[in-house]
């Protein structure tokens, strides 16, 4: 298992538990987090814009000219942003902390 700690808006840690080699919008998704992921993970949107705690950005695989592309899109963009759909949980992983953005909304239906 992977744990990870998600802060919300208001900052309420919600801590959700993957399987390696899912993908981070899945798990928020799954969590009840406003993670739309509008193009379904295919990297045409922004909105499961994260910002990647400062300790763990560095340990992520770096992000693609195109994910590059779509956080220039994104609202409240910082250093640190990526989008939830292209980390893929891992072991070294396990204890992950993201930030949603005050910006998130999610119009899917549940």
């Amino acid at each position: 298992m992977v744990r990870v700690t998600f802060l919300t808006a208001t900052g309420e840690p919600v801590v959700a538990e993957g399987e390696a080699g899912q993908r981070l919008l899945e798990l928020g998704q799954n969590a009840g987090l406003p993670l739309e992921g509008t193009c379904e993970g295919q990297m045409a949107c922004s909105t499961c814009h994260v910002v990647v705690a400062e300790a763990w950005f560095d340990r992520l695989d770096e992000a693609s000219e195109d994910e590059e592309d779509m956080l220039d899109l994104a609202v409240g963009v910082t250093r640190t942003s990526r989008l939830a759909c292209q980390i893929v949980l891992d072991d070294s992983l396990d204890g992950l902390e993201v930030r949603v953005p005050e910006e998130a909304r999610d119009m899917q239906p549940r």
